[in-house]
């Protein structure tokens, strides 16, 4: 017979720290302790770390790149026709851009090395195809947004496949935020982004852009 011991160590900014005692009858003590988490649960190994880690570090540079790239529409199109709804979509981005920095800054994950890089690329990408017009502006959201929601999906399958349970409040933030996403990106279809000239070129050519930037920011 096994009796289990709960001790409260502290409570600092209202998060409450236990310490677990396990005693067996054999004398064998096995201590845990564990703390109150608002999304990301405290990683159980090296690998689980290792797994949250590159999540986290991704989604936060792909909303940061998102940013960068709206700032880079709006230095162009800001006093335009377009602006006011540029800016509501740049709204949402920014607010899921703060949360993944708390996030990351809870979970004590470094962001990618790679983020100066990637305020320089967004902002050149978002203005230079808003000087080619709305549409163009509107079909390099459509691209952005569509890889962005892929890359989400992609995780939202490997959490629920491993723990849907352990993982619930995650997987809560990244699919509103998917949704978020995806909303962006029918905006843009429906304000003419197939209507630029070499549409599938351009998406596709930034499509692959994406995939370099997600590849290069889980790693670096």
């Amino acid at each position: 017979m096994q009796r289990t011991a709960y001790a409260v160590l502290h409570d600092w900014k209202n998060r409450t720290v236990l310490c677990f005692a396990r005693r067996s009858t054999k004398g064998r003590a096995l201590l845990l302790s564990s703390r109150d988490y608002s999304v990301v649960p405290p990683p159980r190994d090296s690998a689980e770390k290792e797994m949250l880690d590159r999540i986290l570090r991704v989604d936060h540079a792909g909303e940061y790149g998102a940013n960068r790239i709206y700032a880079g529409q709006m230095a162009v199109l800001g006093r335009s026709s377009t602006g006011a709804l540029i800016q509501e979509m740049w709204d949402q981005e920014k607010k899921h851009l703060e949360k993944f920095n708390e996030i990351l800054a809870e979970s004590r994950v470094r962001p990618t090395a790679l983020l100066p890089l990637w305020s320089i690329a967004g902002f050149l990408l978002g203005a230079s195809t808003a000087m080619l017009g709305k549409e163009a502006a509107m079909a390099c959201t459509v691209a952005v947004e569509e890889s962005i929601s892929e890359h989400y999906n992609s995780q939202i399958r490997t959490l629920m496949e491993k723990d849907s349970e352990r993982y619930t409040k995650l997987l809560q933030v990244i699919k509103e935020f998917r949704d978020d996403e995806m909303e962006h990106h029918d905006i843009g279809l429906e304000n003419d982004a197939e209507s630029v000239p070499g549409y599938w070129l351009l998406k596709n050519t930034i499509q692959l852009g994406c995939k370099a930037a997600i590849y290069a920011s889980e790693r670096v």
